[in-house]
């Protein structure tokens, strides 16, 4: 988070005052650090230098074509797991050769949207969706690449929503059911066999259960070109996980070089899809208390940000470090930090120990740039926040926030019927 630091007593993203962001833009509002964002995409290409790679950015961790078309204009690749996503991505300016399309229930239409964009490969997670690929490939009258997804049945160690690598998950084809379905494949028309995929979960804090995932892939892989498969890519997803309170995650070099020896062993083009760890600590969500509260022997401190606007909370009792605009001395205290949402599970915080705040000042729910924006939703009709980049001394309006119209764009009234 060293984009996010205190001057003069001021919080500030980069060389910008998060104070001036809310006097410009109100709250509660999502800001990125441009300068973080390509520091962490710079530093996998660093890492990856000697290898045949792309850096595919998972647009699920965050899809604002400001954020896209900055990575895009620095050479990446896109990971997208939608028609939305893919959308989103073309308009962004993503090369389509530099778009893989991953998801375990891809729609025809999804499918045929990447056939007629020309992705570079889908990542194709059961043999019921190998059969509907090759159907609609052939409706097309094109060959579909296609990497199979395996699932090593590898413990990530995460948190069980976002592991992905077990083979209780939904995710991928088990690793002793891989071959048969590879074989499968090489006999359909619409298809051409060209990698393997795998991707054990998110928020990873160690490499080894990467390392073990890859070996068993690697495995795979050998076997595959034994019976003539002429593989040219090997995407070993992404999932680094990054520091939101005291995580001590692999740096991108202790990460590429556990698999570096496994990877030039292949001789493949390897495929990363990197988002938390791009975009998580490039992002913070400003937010104004409201009201102080006390009741039932608790303090609550009321904000205009709820779970509508970051989720993580309330999902997986995700912890968000808080950080006063202004640096305040003196008292503490500890506080329930809570939204307007009416639901008892509209936290941010829980018995956090934080300075004693008063009405009207502004607080940074950091390390919100990832998940935050791309899980928000209308829930109790609340308009989604304002997102703002920043770079330097300069910032600028990349969403505006919502409003009540947009609430009810798409609706009718029932007399309208």
């Amino acid at each position: 988070m060293e984009e996010f630091a205190y001057r003069d007593g001021q919080l500030c993203c980069e060389e910008t005052p998060l104070e001036a962001v809310a006097e410009s833009w109100g709250t509660p509002t999502y800001v990125y650090s441009r300068r973080a964002i390509l520091g962490t995409y710079e530093g996998y290409e660093r890492a990856l230098a000697g290898l045949p790679h792309l850096v595919c950015y998972a647009v699920k961790a965050n899809g604002n074509l400001a954020l896209l078309s900055l990575l895009a204009g620095a050479g990446a690749g896109a990971d997208v797991v939608s028609g939305g996503e893919l959308f989103r991505a073309l308009r962004a300016g993503f090369d389509p050769q530099r778009i893989v399309f991953a998801g375990v229930g891809k729609t025809r239409e999804e499918i045929r949207e990447a056939l007629k964009a020309d992705v570079l490969c889908l990542n194709v997670e059961s043999a019921a969706e190998l059969a509907v690929v090759d159907e609609v490939a052939r409706a097309e009258g094109v060959r579909a690449r296609v990497a199979i997804r395996v699932n090593p049945d590898i413990d990530p160690q995460t948190h069980p929503y976002i592991a992905t690598g077990l083979r209780t998950s939904k995710f991928g084809i088990a690793h002793d059911e891989a071959l048969d379905i590879y074989r499968a494949a090489a006999r359909l028309g619409g298809i051409e066999v060209v990698g393997v995929h795998m991707h054990i979960g998110s928020q990873l804090l160690k490499v080894s259960p990467i390392a073990d995932a890859l070996e068993r892939v690697a495995e795979l892989v050998q076997a595959l070109r034994g019976e003539g498969f002429a593989l040219r890519y090997v995407d070993i997803g992404g999932g680094l996980g990054i520091r939101y309170k005291d995580e001590a995650p692999p740096s991108h070099e202790e990460y590429v070089r556990a698999l570096r020896r496994t990877l030039e062993a292949l001789g493949v083009t390897v495929i990363l899809e990197p988002g938390r760890s791009i975009v998580g600590n490039a992002g913070a969500l400003l937010t104004r208390v409201l009201y102080r509260k006390r009741t039932g022997g608790r303090q609550f401190v009321v904000v205009d940000a709820a779970m509508n606007d970051l989720i993580r909370p309330s999902l997986y009792n995700a912890y968000h470090e808080i950080l006063p605009v202004r640096k305040a001395a003196g008292p503490r205290e500890t506080v329930d930090v809570v939204g307007p949402v009416c639901e008892s599970g509209d936290f941010l915080a829980k018995e956090r120990e934080l300075p004693v705040l008063p009405e009207g000042a502004l607080l940074a729910l950091m390390s919100a740039g990832a998940y935050g924006f791309a899980m928000a939703s209308n829930y109790n009709a609340r308009p989604r926040p304002a997102e703002v980049l920043v770079a330097g001394e300069r910032s600028a309006l990349v969403r505006r926030r919502e409003s009540y119209e947009d609430l009810l764009a798409g609706e009718l009234l029932a007399d309208d019927l």
